[in-house]
């Protein structure tokens, strides 16, 4: 245990609450997981020893000890709790999607300079193997000038979900597009910054489907063009990202281990947490030195952990956030103009963004 760990307060202690942060709160020792807020049950001290369980928001706001509120509850409530949250004097990690929509992402963004204290969208598709060994390519300059990034996120998925079932409902923030649409969007921007206009087809495919379940959203910045599309009805998968530039193409398939891993019960630590087997590997096929290369590229190591070393470093060092709110407002920015060019079926200018950094 470091000298001084960041103690934290979990709101909802649900799967995303149990596989994605809760497992890196125990573990790193940076941190110190105190109270989770449950509505029901105290599932949090049975699984950790220590933990207290609160009922409420103001239960853990009141705790004056505690500097970090991790909010991992349904969408609807993340403006509300952030803001709450800032106000009490607590630095805010924000589960994706960082609000319903961009009034309320305004909001945090200027309640967090207000009140000088961190709010950072918890945008964890920066910290797998994919997407750093894909921002290690592109850094490089493998693939020359790039004219086309193809990310896909489908799922087989043809019968109603048996838990998390108020994403199927038709309540606001609910939906495929606002469910997986943040990943895609969020590592779009971190590699190619802000696009000129968007022209995107959201729809619903299953027949009991409530609200969207399809999304194929291009993203229009000039002489690159990027595609982001997701399936509830893709059985066989195809690649999951292609890169395609003027000196070759980076051809990419499989996932990134660590969710799986995480949903098993296996805990983020030791050295080999948490690599991709070598029979996943991209292809990459290039040009280098003047020669032709196909070959496949060896990924690099996946660790959700980076997220957490980030906010550690941003609230004792006064580190920059490498999640910055103004991200997470760009994205919902993004969602909202994709439902606009969808019911209209055509191309809109990308406007009302953030001008922003992203590395």
């Amino acid at each position: 245990m470091s000298l001084n760990p960041i103690r934290t307060g979990l709101v909802s202690f649900g799967i995303s609450s149990r596989t994605f942060h809760a497992p890196f709160l125990t573990t790193m020792p940076e941190f110190e997981l105190v109270k989770v807020m449950e509505r029901n049950g105290n599932e949090s001290e049975k699984k950790y020893p220590g933990v207290i369980a609160v009922r409420s928001l103001d239960e853990l706001l009141a705790d004056e000890t505690i500097e970090l509120i991790v909010i991992t509850s349904p969408n609807e409530t993340h403006h509300t709790y952030a803001i709450a949250a800032m106000e009490a004097g607590k630095h805010v990690v924000v589960e994706k999607p960082f609000a319903n929509n961009s009034k309320e992402a305004m909001e945090m963004v200027e309640t967090s300079h207000r009140t000088g204290k961190i709010c950072s969208v918890y945008q964890n598709r920066r910290y797998v193997t994919d997407f750093l060994t894909m921002r290690k390519i592109l850094d490089e300059k493998l693939l020359g000038e790039v004219h086309e990034f193809d990310a896909h996120y489908d799922r087989y998925r043809p019968l109603p979900r048996t838990y998390g079932t108020w994403r199927e409902d038709d309540i606001p923030g609910s939906g495929v597009f606002f469910d997986l649409g943040p990943h895609l969007i969020d590592q779009s921007l971190c590699f190619f910054g802000l696009p000129q206009r968007i022209h995107a087809d959201i729809r619903r495919q299953k027949p009991y489907s409530k609200v969207d379940d399809y999304f194929d959203i291009r993203l229009d910045y000039g002489w690159l063009k990027v595609l982001l599309k997701s399936s509830m009805l893709v059985r066989e998968m195809g690649p999951r990202y292609m890169i395609h530039g003027t000196l070759g193409s980076y051809i990419k398939s499989g996932e990134d281990p660590q969710e799986d891993r995480l949903k098993a019960g296996e805990l983020p630590i030791g050295e080999d947490w948490c690599y991709e087997s070598e029979d996943t590997y991209g292809l990459l096929h290039t040009e280098i030195d003047g020669k032709p290369v196909r070959e496949k590229y060896p990924s690099l190591r996946g660790n959700y952990a980076g997220f957490y070393a980030n906010m550690h470093a941003s609230i004792r060092n006064n580190a920059p956030v490498s999640e910055k709110p103004e991200h997470g407002f760009n994205v919902i920015r993004i969602i909202e103009l994709a439902f606009e060019s969808s019911a209209v079926q055509c191309s809109i200018p990308c406007t009302g963004l953030i001008p922003t950094t992203y590395r």
